[in-house]
């Protein structure tokens, strides 16, 4: 026999609440790159643990960045969510590219636009050869080193060989924890017929149908749909850093600019 609430118990009873965490921009270390896990950790504790939250929403749109920044937040992610036994949803808008996708795959599903860029699983190095310019000019450059592969990949001398067969290996074994990663988060839904790790990103649609997502929609009809449609919402999102308010960091901007640029290019955005 069911029992209807008395009108305090129905008053009393508060509608279901998710709390999101808009994780936006390139990522990186320090002040090069919006997210890092130093930025993003505390936002994800607070969002884990105000307001006792029916579970967290993960609104991503990144380019990707440093495999260890995304390693790391990936990885709170994961802890925050066993600790506090919430679950977890990422929502890609323009893109959960490499290290995006990394954070991305850390949640307990993802779902993204049909428009979205998903994927993108590999590592990339890349400088410039500056050896001849310099000699064009009549610039002789000194450089003295106690070990000898201490000025590998120096960009101001011709490539050796041996410094590109080593960074070569470094990236093969970076890749690797990165496809153990996504294996480890995505399991028997990925795809065994195509090759989901040389680096390729796709739309959302096809990516759903790769298992690298796992629905088409967005947050709040998605959230709502789930926990009720009286759900709450509260948005957690990084603060601007002061330096940037008063402008003692604009060349440090710059540079993050410019690279953060290089990176949403790579994507066609």
């Amino acid at each position: 026999m069911k029992y209807a609430l008395s009108l305090p118990a129905r008053l009393m009873q508060r509608p279901p609440r998710v709390n999101l965490v808009r994780l936006q921009g390139m990522i990186a270390a320090g002040g090069r790159g919006r997210l890092s896990d130093e930025s993003v950790g505390p936002l994800l504790q607070r969002a884990f643990k105000t307001g006792k939250p029916r579970a967290v929403g993960l609104l991503i749109n990144s380019p990707g960045g440093s495999p260890v920044q995304s390693a790391l937040i990936g990885a709170r992610i994961r802890r925050l969510s066993d600790e506090t036994g919430v679950p977890v949803h990422a929502f890609v808008e323009d893109a959960a590219a490499s290290g995006g996708y990394w954070i991305a795959s850390a949640a307990d599903d993802i779902t993204c636009d049909a428009a979205s860029i998903v994927g993108s699983i590999g590592v990339i190095a890349a400088s410039f050869g500056l050896d001849q310019a310099i000699g064009r000019i009549g610039v002789e450059r000194r450089v003295h080193t106690a070990g000898r592969s201490k000025s590998q990949l120096d960009p101001f001398q011709p490539e050796n060989p041996d410094d590109v067969a080593r960074l070569n290996d470094l990236l093969e074994q970076m890749h690797g924890v990165f496809i153990d990663h996504v294996k480890a988060r995505r399991g028997a839904k990925l795809n065994t017929e195509t090759d989901l790790f040389d680096g390729r990103f796709w739309l959302g649609d096809q990516a759903v149908r790769l298992g690298l997502a796992d629905a088409i929609g967005h947050a709040t009809p998605v959230l709502k749909a789930r926990y009720g449609e009286k759900t709450r919402f509260r948005v957690f999102g990084p603060r601007k850093r002061l330096l940037s308010r008063v402008g003692l960091s604009l060349a440090q901007d710059a540079l993050g600019g410019i690279e953060e640029a290089a990176l949403w290019a790579r994507l066609g955005l």
